[in-house]
């Protein structure tokens, strides 16, 4: 089976280093919020694994290829930093990773550009964004001619969704459901992958009625009792739903130490996840081989 997760996140290797400094330096302290944050019991939420730490945590648990998702960034040099990183990291292994170009639109025609740039380097689609995060609305000019260019470039778009009943963390942000309706109906040719189970199986079913929408189920494990990924399945047809892990979040706290992709993989293959749902659906999607 060619199991693809479409939901993963690396840094540049400095970035591991000291990454509440990193954030510091680029002006990005809702990631820092995020990517820093520990528990109660002052354990890491997250890894910073290097691209040879993650390609060994795929062939640990038979992951075939990742896809490499930009972050929210709330600002337009560290997505040109991410990016960039991105390119190289197909280019060195592109038999086993795929990545997503990210933006900020707030930056104007430099953050379209940016796009254009960036998929013409190799990069696949777009996200993950938060426009809630990002700061930017979703009638921004620019965030509006991205979204008509993924269509006519026929790569896909993941957007970040907060389910309203999740419990409160820091960085946590609301993302109202009505925008994400609107955006699916506004740009019917744009293929939208909503992550994190599509802000949860109601939204999933409302949202799913929509031709245009797929859902990953980065982080579920943090978020929802094991039933949610049955209630996915049940909920959308197996077309609509993509498997995403969210590494290098560490999704089992209680078991785990260290990021990586077998437990939640298992745990998803028990609930009854198809060769589509590990895979095939984003073959289709991106138009891969």
């Amino acid at each position: 089976m060619r199991v693809i997760d479409a939901h993963v996140h690396l840094y540049p290797p400095e970035t591991g280093r000291e990454p509440s400094a990193w954030a510091a330096a680029r002006g990005e302290p809702h990631w820092a919020a995020l990517g820093t944050r520990r528990r109660k019991d002052g354990k890491p939420v997250q890894g910073f694994p290097s691209v040879d730490q993650l390609l060994r945590d795929m062939d640990a648990a038979g992951v075939s290829q990742a896809v490499l998702l930009g972050w929210y960034w709330e600002n337009h040099a560290t997505c040109v930093e991410q990016n960039k990183f991105y390119a190289e990291c197909i280019r060195a292994h592109p038999d086993r990773l795929i990545a997503f170009a990210t933006a900020q639109p707030s930056a104007g025609s430099a953050a379209f550009e940016e796009v254009c740039r960036a998929v013409g380097d190799g990069l696949n689609g777009l996200g993950e964004f938060s426009p809630h995060a990002q700061h930017f609305s979703i009638d921004d000019p620019v965030w509006r001619q991205i979204m008509v260019l993924a269509a006519e470039l026929k790569v896909p778009v993941n957007l970040h969704v907060t389910d309203p009943a999740s419990r409160k963390y820091p960085g946590r942000v609301e993302t109202p459901l009505e925008d994400f309706v609107r955006l699916v109906q506004e740009f019917p040719a744009t293929r939208f992958i909503l992550a994190h189970c599509g802000g949860g199986p109601t939204f999933a079913q409302i949202l799913g009625a929509f031709p245009n929408v797929w859902f990953d189920t980065a982080a579920a494990p943090l978020i929802y009792e094991p039933a949610v990924f049955r209630q996915m399945l049940t909920a959308l047809p197996a077309s609509k739903v993509i498997y995403g892990s969210d590494y290098p979040l560490i999704l089992y706290p209680q078991t785990e130490t260290a990021p990586g992709f077998a437990g939640f993989l298992n745990e998803f293959k028990t609930a009854g996840a198809s060769s589509a749902v590990l895979g095939g659906n984003v073959v289709g999607l991106i138009g891969l081989g």
